[in-house]
């Protein structure tokens, strides 16, 4: 009688490398690999299928979902500005709902009685995978072999060497976990875990140095349609591609870098670095080409539930009704945001420099001005100033009756 079957999570990495021979040893299950592109840099797609096989997976299977990734996943982020804490534009946040997608689609191919993931018990991505699967498929059982497990990151390293599983982390030296896609990279673990220590400079990939920047800044010209961009100097690109390039282009001026105390949503605080040069750029010209072309009061709900967006993205509740109810706001309150952003790159900052909107622009510059054209009827104001402040006059003459002093 064969084993049951569970579909791994499989980055190539560490944990995951690990956990497919110790399913099998300690579990007494067949281990199908699945990894999923969204953007991390991959080189070599058969190669990680061939590594999964290596390991010891009786399937191993890798999935291109870069298209994809961009098109369902950071687009909405990308209307919704959303970013976690005010700063972290919720890099593995994103990726895990689409990988737990595919995990389902392969477990109902290859007739799996279940998931697994490589998540630790104090991390967010848990939760991640195993609500997303509650939610797409709550007939199916998610195994978590390293939160079972429970070795540290050196003992999964010795574990790994001598039964000769091949691994990206063979020394103990930098024992940084790496989480990558096409919206950002984040670092954890080893001298990372001391907050007032600095990052080391071989942390970063993505991103160079403040220091190591051009002295020159480069400027870059992003058009938007329906709030998602469209081109990138007049050269229109698929927006997976778009990513990459503006990504690449931000990171060469140190964009992007964010070193960040996280409240975790398992109740712990952790120190984690982050590298997303496309994200913040984009976010910055997407916000501002919002401040153009949406009107005031639909602006200023927005960004009140851009923080809830964020969050509910971060807790794994991607597949939920409110996330899906807030897609639909997001999506309705970009309907109009159309125009071209101007930003220049320069020394670890995003800038814009100007911004444009033909058909969708709130902006009136012959209301505005206050040159000769001006059209503004200034005669309208005083009436307005008097009905405005009308309560707080009314407040504070009974205020000063009772000889309350402001």
């Amino acid at each position: 009688m064969s084993n049951p079957r569970v579909v791994l999570a499989y980055s190539g990495g560490l944990d995951t490398s690990v956990a497919i021979r110790w399913m099998n040893e300690h579990k007494g299950v067949d281990v199908v690999a699945c990894a999923v592109d969204v953007g991390q840099g991959v080189d070599d797609l058969e190669e990680i299928r061939q590594r999964g096989l290596e390991c010891g997976a009786v399937e191993s299977v890798v999935v291109d979902a870069r298209q994809e990734f961009a098109e369902d996943f950071i687009a909405p982020a990308l209307r919704a500005n959303a970013m976690y804490m005010g700063k972290y534009p919720l890099v593995s946040a994103l990726s895990r709902p689409l990988i737990v997608k595919h995990l389902v689609r392969v477990a109902r191919e290859t007739g799996a009685a279940g998931v697994a993931h490589g998540c630790t018990g104090k991390g967010n991505d848990q939760v991640r995978f195993e609500v997303g699967t509650m939610c797409l498929a709550p007939d199916l059982d998610t195994m978590a072999p390293i939160r079972e497990w429970g070795l540290s990151r050196d003992a999964a390293i010795d574990y790994a060497n001598e039964r000769g599983i091949p691994i990206p982390v063979k020394s103990k030296a930098s024992p940084y976990s790496i989480d990558e896609n096409a919206w950002g990279r984040t670092a954890e673990c080893g001298i990372l875990e001391d907050p007032w220590a600095a990052p080391p400079e071989d942390v970063y990939e993505r991103s160079v140095s403040v220091k190591d920047a051009p002295d020159e800044p480069e400027e870059v010209i992003i058009a938007f349609r329906s709030g998602l961009p469209v081109s990138l100097d007049g050269v229109e690109l698929p927006l997976h591609e778009l990513i990459t390039e503006i990504d690449r282009r931000a990171g060469a001026h140190g964009i992007g870098r964010i070193d960040l105390i996280e409240d975790r949503l398992v109740g712990i605080k952790s120190r984690e670095i982050y590298e997303c040069p496309g994200a913040i750029t984009l976010i910055t010209a997407h916000r501002d080409l919002e401040d153009l072309c949406l009107e005031q009061e639909l602006a200023d709900h927005k960004r009140t539930e851009e923080g809830r967006y964020a969050q509910l993205i971060y807790n794994g509740l991607w597949w939920g009704p409110l996330k899906r109810g807030l897609d639909a706001f997001m999506n309705e309150a970009n309907r109009y945001v159309n125009g071209e952003v101007r930003v220049e790159l320069f020394k670890g900052s995003a800038t814009v420099v100007g911004r444009r909107s033909d058909d969708s622009a709130l902006y009136d510059y012959d209301m505005a001005t206050y040159d000769e054209g001006d059209q503004f009827d200034q005669t309208l104001a005083e009436g307005f100033v008097k009905l405005w402040g009308l309560p707080l006059k009314t407040w504070a003459a009974r205020a000063q009756q009772h000889g309350d002093a402001l």
